[in-house]
Order: C-alpha cells, then structure tokens, then sequence
C-alpha cells in the first residue's frame, strides 16, 4: 500500500484543484461523507454511540469535519460540533449554516456542564496534513483534554491524528493515539505508527490517471461503497 509524504499529498491536491478541476467544496463533501459513513460501519450501536463530539480546527480539516457531523446526523447520531477557531470564510459559515439548521449544536467552547466525557464518540478533525509546527492555543489544551479521555471514548480522526508530525508520526505527549483513523486519498507516512483498532481509506474522487501517474497502490473501493477498510 502506498503512503504519501506531506509534498506528496499537497502535490495531489493541487492536480485535482488545477488540472482536474475540482472544487473545495466538492472535495470537502466527499472527504466527510466517507468519514461518516466509516465511522457508522464500525460504531453502528446507537445505543451505545449515539452522542458525537465532532472536534474541528480552522482549516480544511475542520471542514471535512463540519461536512461528516451533517451526514453523522443523517445516519441517524446525535452530534455537536466544537469549533473554537472559526474560519470566516463563505464556504465554511455555509457549512456551519447546513449543520445549524439540522438542529446541530455548534459550540465555541466546552463549559463545565458540556464535557468531552459525555460523549460516546469523539471526531478528531483539526489538524490535516498540511499542519505544520508548534500547536498553539486554543488547540494546545484541547488537545490535552482530548488526551485525558482517549482511553474511555473512541476518538477517530480524519485524515492525521492531531498532534502527529505528518511524516514521523506521534513527537509529543499531546500527540493523539485515536482508536480510529480515516485516511483521505492515501495513508500518509505517518500512519507507519498507527497501533489503533482501525484504519480506512476515504475520499474516493482521485482518478485512475492521477494514481498511476502517482503510483499510487490501495485497497480496491467496494461496489458503491466511499470507504475501505485497511
């Protein structure tokens, strides 16, 4: 199976932006839809993960995070989304929007009453894998939150584990060790260290001739399906 380096991974992105002509939004919607549609093939119980904690950071991550909390709330969860930082961009306050009138909560912050341990489920989606450098606040200490409960609560992350060094993986003790990762397009190299339960590939829009022309080696999609599992 392939990984892809940070370059290697920003390079893809911008074929399919330029050449390909996709647009963010489009890219964006598919990455979420088969997030959540991973997510709810593994966590199906709803008597037991009914509760989502949707995490997003200010990028494209976030996004993709926005995106998986609607569709979360389609297959039937009840999610809230965290969004400490928000992007005051039209694409993501339309995404906000598309939650807000699902009857999604979206929260700046978590007050006493609304802690991570009352969730059953925990998305990860804050820092993709263009990240780079010191974790700054407010992410900092969300992160060591995040941290406390990890062992209680499956957290799943899309596309990199937050804390994790895109290449070289986790480099710090506020390094998440989800139980569940989606990787989009391709597992990037740092997933090498990835000891959870779960791993998939999601984000099914790269076309045969970018794959070869990255010789990209993956699992093979089944039928209609927007994830696989590795």
């Amino acid at each position: 199976m392939s990984y892809l380096t940070q370059k290697q991974a920003q390079d893809i992105d911008q074929e399919l932006f330029n050449e390909y002509k996709f647009s963010v939004d489009q890219l964006m919607e598919l990455a979420g839809l088969s997030c959540a549609s991973a997510i709810s093939s593994i966590y199906n119980d709803k008597n037991k993960f009914l509760k989502c904690l949707v995490v997003a950071g200010g990028g494209n991550n976030g996004g993709d995070g926005l995106v998986c909390a609607r569709h979360l709330k389609m297959f039937g969860y009840e999610p809230t989304v965290f969004y400490p930082k928000r992007t005051d961009k039209e694409l993501y306050n339309n995404l906000v929007k598309q939650c807000e009138k699902m009857d999604i909560d979206i929260l700046d912050k978590l007050e006493n009453n609304n802690k991570y341990s009352d969730y059953h489920l925990i998305v990860d989606a804050i820092f993709g894998f263009g990240f780079n450098g010191e974790i700054r606040q407010p992410y900092a200490d969300i992160l060591k939150e995040m941290k406390k409960v990890e062992k209680q609560i499956p957290i799943i992350s899309i596309d990199v584990p937050s804390g994790w060094n895109v290449e070289s993986g986790p480099d710090n003790d506020s390094s998440l060790e989800p139980e569940c990762v989606i990787s989009l397009t391709a597992p990037k190299t740092c997933m090498k260290h990835f000891k959870g339960k779960y791993h998939f590939i999601g984000g099914r829009f790269v076309p045969d001739s970018l794959q070869k022309k990255y010789n990209l080696v993956l699992p093979k999609y089944s039928g209609c399906e927007q994830f696989v599992k590795v």
